[in-house]
């Protein structure tokens, strides 16, 4: 991968009481683990960058390329490795159809790295640091293509960062907990990505980024987009409170282009926080992509060779999609997807008790979505999934599927060699410590004689899993994992283990039997998720009223 960049600037508080939680505030501060502050300007191509990347997939496709501009639009597309850091995250199994999900990354790149993205974002004093993914999200295309899923991760929340090496330079990250913007400076986005895949247990296929002076383009190549506030609104600097995008309209409805639309995505203080800034970069994005489906693109030529131009210069990708062929199909899959099916939200978090700048995974609420992800259950209530599964045929198939593990029977309880492992330990809980033990003994009790805890320290998976090394082991992995309730899903071949080794994550804290983790009924997303779906057009902006007029 080319293009990098250097670390985003803090962002200025607004006045005392003010809150991150939906309440008119921010949370403030610093926004990042030292570093001094950076004018607000750079921020609004953050929120761009974010708008831009979803675009560039959906221009792809809506877009024909024509043979004879194909090859000067694949050398336009920079690539890069799809992980560079540890995780285990594994594929989601195929459905009854054969179907499987998708999963991908979007990442907003805080790159300073050219003359073009210092001018537009400031930091020449910095140009040379490490990039930050301030923005990031991830985009769940379900196995049956009838409906999507948009998270996003506010970029202060604090999480595990796995081990990283960079494929550029081979310099090697050790493991840290730090708010999550740091994993692109820790080995790229393929550090981004294993971090979100050890977070969620979701495995993500692909990753995009964009930075400062792609976001530019591609805000020039869509055109409008219609945005709409509740008040009056002018967000600028107050006694106190410096910075604001200077964005300043008239209550109602109105179309904004160019430095209109940066003005609108970058402002934080007028709508109250972070959080509440990403609830209207959700609503410029919705109203984007019904306007891109409105556009008779495939008969003005001009317009859709600018819309494939941009796109593909403003975009690094990962490599197995590093050319237009494999960017057109994955946008084609994308555009099959309804408005009224593509629901954008934000991931639960509270403050950090750590550093109230920073934020922190709403326990059982953020475990809700990651669930609902990894079970392709659909965020939006529609569509007939008897099983609340999106499709899934859980029951029988397994790692493997349930005609081949029949043929793979298990040993006697008492041959059955067992290690148990103890991973509760997550980024907002610390480990319960004797799980390994407690579980290891009631194996025992129920006839499994030879399993032990592993008495290493105490691991991090946000999933409970059972692990085993070859085919010869699947049967005796599934009696053991069914013999706890552990659903065979959850069975997996790895290569990190030698003999069956059951995984206690953090989602069983406490008991011997595995908690009921029956499939969450579609649209069942708990409330701090903020969702919205693409075919809203009534939703506006509510005001802090300081910045009203």
């Amino acid at each position: 991968m080319t293009r990098s960049g250097v670390q985003e600037g803090s962002r200025p508080g607004l006045p005392d009481g003010n809150r991150s939680d939906g309440g008119p505030a921010p949370h403030g501060g610093d926004g990042r683990a030292g570093g001094g502050r950076r004018p607000d300007g750079g921020r609004g191509r953050r929120a761009l960058r974010w708008s831009a990347t979803t675009l560039s997939v959906l221009i792809l496709g809506t877009a024909g390329v024509g043979r004879l501009y194909y090859d000067h639009l694949n050398d336009n597309i920079e690539k890069g490795e799809r992980s560079s850091g540890d995780s285990k995250a594994y594929r989601a199994e195929p459905n009854a159809a054969g179907q499987t999900p998708l999963n991908i990354l979007l990442i907003g790149s805080d790159s300073r790295a050219s003359d073009e993205n210092v001018a537009l974002g400031g930091g020449r004093d910095t140009r040379g640091n490490p990039p930050l993914g301030d923005v990031q999200m991830l985009i769940h295309l379900a196995a049956d293509r009838e409906s999507a899923a948009v998270v996003s991760i506010p970029r202060d929340t604090r999480v595990d960062i796995p081990e990283c090496t960079d494929p550029r330079t081979g310099d090697t990250y050790p493991a840290v907990n730090d708010i999550i913007n740091t994993s692109l400076a820790r080995g790229g986005p393929g550090c981004t990505l294993a971090t979100w895949q050890n977070l969620t247990g979701v495995y993500v296929d692909h990753w995009m980024t964009i930075d400062f002076a792609g976001v530019v383009s591609m805000a020039d190549a869509i055109g409008g987009v219609e945005v709409c506030v509740n008040q009056n609104v002018w967000d600028r600097p107050l006694p106190g409170v410096p910075g604001g995008s200077g964005l300043k309209m008239r209550a109602g409805s109105e179309k904004v282009e160019g430095e209109r639309a940066l003005q609108w995505l970058r402002t934080r203080h007028a709508w109250g926080s972070d959080l509440l800034r990403a609830r209207a970069q959700h609503m410029y994005m919705n109203s984007m992509i019904r306007t891109l489906r409105d556009q008779n693109v495939f008969t003005d030529t001009g317009r859709l060779m600018g819309l494939a131009e941009a796109a593909t210069s403003s975009l690094t990708v990962s490599e197995e999609i590093g050319s237009v062929k494999e960017l057109y199909d994955l946008g084609m899959q994308l555009r099959t997807v309804p408005p009224d099916r593509i629901t954008m939200t934000t991931l639960p978090t509270v403050e950090d008790p750590q550093n109230r700048n920073h934020l922190v995974t709403a326990g059982a609420d953020a475990e809700r979505m990651w669930t609902m992800l990894r079970d392709d259950v659909a965020f939006d209530g529609k569509g007939d999934k008897s099983d609340g599964t999106g499709g899934s045929d859980k029951a029988g198939k397994g790692d493997e599927g349930g005609a081949k593990a029949s043929a793979d029977p298990a040993a006697p309880d008492g041959e059955i060699g067992v290690l148990v492992r103890n991973a509760t330990r997550s980024a907002t809980l610390g480990p319960v410590s004797g799980r390994a033990g407690a579980i290891a003994r009631s194996l025992v009790a129920k006839g499994f004689t030879r399993a032990a805890p592993d008495t290493s320290r105490a691991l991090a998976e946000e999933r409970t899993v059972v692990r085993y090394p070859d085919a010869a082991s699947r049967g005796d992995a599934r009696r053991v994992a069914e013999s706890l309730g552990i659903p065979a899903d959850s069975v997996r071949q790895s290569a990190d283990v030698s003999g069956v080794t059951v995984v206690v994550g953090a989602d069983w804290r406490e008991g011997t039997a595995y908690p009921d983790r029956s499939p969450s009924g579609a649209g069942g997303l708990p409330e701090g998720a903020d969702a919205l779906d693409a075919a809203e057009t009534d939703p506006c902006m509510d005001v802090y009223e300081p910045y009203r007029w």
